[in-house]
Order: C-alpha cells, then sequence, then structure tokens
C-alpha cells in the first residue's frame, strides 16, 4: 500500500491538502516543533512501482485481506478507515509484487529501470526483523547504485539502538541517504510516531 504513496491526499496542521485531492484516502498528521518541511502540492511521477517481501499478501485473497486488517490496533479506528480505503486505491493502480529475499533481488531489480528514473528505495518498521548481516549488504547495494545512478534511501528502526519512550510511544527517527551525481548525503530527517500520527522535523 505505501507503493501508492503519490496517490493519496495529505493534510498536516491545517485544511490545505497535498497530493491528490480526489484520492480516496486522506491521511492526516500532525508536525510538532518549529521546523516546517517544504511540501510540495502534487506528488511527483512515478514510474514504476516494485515491492519485495519474503512473503506477498495478496489483498484480493479474503485471508490475506482479513490478516492484514488484523494487524491493526483494534482501538486504532483512524488507522482501519486508512486500511480500507487505501485498498480501494489500489484496485485502480497496478503495481508489482515479488516474492523473495529483498536485499539479494534488488540490484537486478535496478537494472530494470529505466536511466532516466531516479531509484527510490523505502521500508518501514521491517528493518529491525532484518539481520545485521543482510542490513550491511543492503547499504553496500545502496552505494554501489549510487556510484552509477542517483539513488534516495529513505527508512527507519534500520540503526536506531538507542530507541527512548516518547509520549508512551516509542519513537523512531526518520533517515535519508541518498547519492546525487556520485555523491554521498545522509540527513536524519525527523523523529516519528510509531504509528504515523506525528513526526518532528529536524531540517
Amino acid at each position: 500500500m505505501q507503493l501508492l504513496w503519490d496517490k493519496y491526499s495529505y493534510s498536516y496542521n491545517s485544511n490545505k491538502k497535498y497530493g491528490d485531492e480526489q484520492s480516496a484516502l486522506e491521511i492526516t498528521a500532525e508536525i510538532r516543533g518549529d521546523n516546517i518541511p517544504f511540501l510540495l502540492e502534487l506528488s511527483p511521477p512515478v514510474t514504476s512501482r516494485i515491492g519485495l517481501d519474503l512473503h506477498v499478501n495478496d489483498l484480493n485473497n479474503p485471508e490475506d485481506y482479513l490478516w492484514l486488517k488484523a494487524l491493526i490496533w483494534p482501538e486504532h479506528k483512524e488507522c482501519i478507515s486508512y486500511f480500507e480505503n487505501a485498498t480501494l486505491c489500489l484496485d485502480k493502480q497496478p503495481i508489482e509484487l515479488i516474492e523473495g529475499d529483498g536485499v539479494s533481488l534488488l540490484p537486478n531489480i535496478v537494472s530494470k529501470i529505466s536511466k532516466d528514473s531516479t531509484i527510490c528505495v523505502f521500508h518501514t518498521h521491517v528493518a529491525n526483523q532484518i539481520p545485521h548481516k543482510s542490513k550491511m549488504k543492503l547499504s553496500e547495494h545502496i552505494q554501489k547504485l549510487g556510484e552509477e545512478r542517483d539513488v534516495f534511501h529513505l527508512y527507519n528502526n534500520m540503526w536506531d539502538l538507542d530507541l527512548h519512550l516518547y509520549n508512551n510511544m516509542w519513537d523512531l527517527d526518520l533517515h535519508l541517504d541518498y547519492f546525487i551525481d556520485g555523491k554521498e548525503q545522509r540527513e536524519t530527517l525527523a523523529k516519528t510516531d510509531g504509528h504515523g500520527r506525528w513526526f518532528h522535523w529536524r531540517l
């Protein structure tokens, strides 16, 4: 569902909307702190959407649908609504889902994507389940790809070991590592709520 990020509508601390205003799904979040990120009114174009997972859940399969829905905390009514509306968006937009070891598959998949496209690799709340050796391999792949083309790697909970309790929720930093013209940059973008309800922008 995150592969359709540009097909959703977003609002932050106001009635102003960003992204696809006609979307069946509007996601709201609170921006905390004094820093406000620069937000594009319209999302940039996406040339391809490829999801990698050890096990792919098919939302057209009732059991898979119910399994994914059951992962949402029952008291989080808004998240349940997000899930249901996101599935409506998924019906209208084809995506490619590949089952297997995403770290191993990444270089070959990227090689098939047009050089005119910028590569964006992102994952949330999964890196803590990836073995350290595979994390290192993923970093090596990203660095190697960055020598050949522009690459952005957006993630959380990959290297953050010093978690701390904030407002009774574990929170994590959102990181962006990127290569433009072969030059590497690393940024810590924000501190985020684990359920996406707020973020504290750092830049």
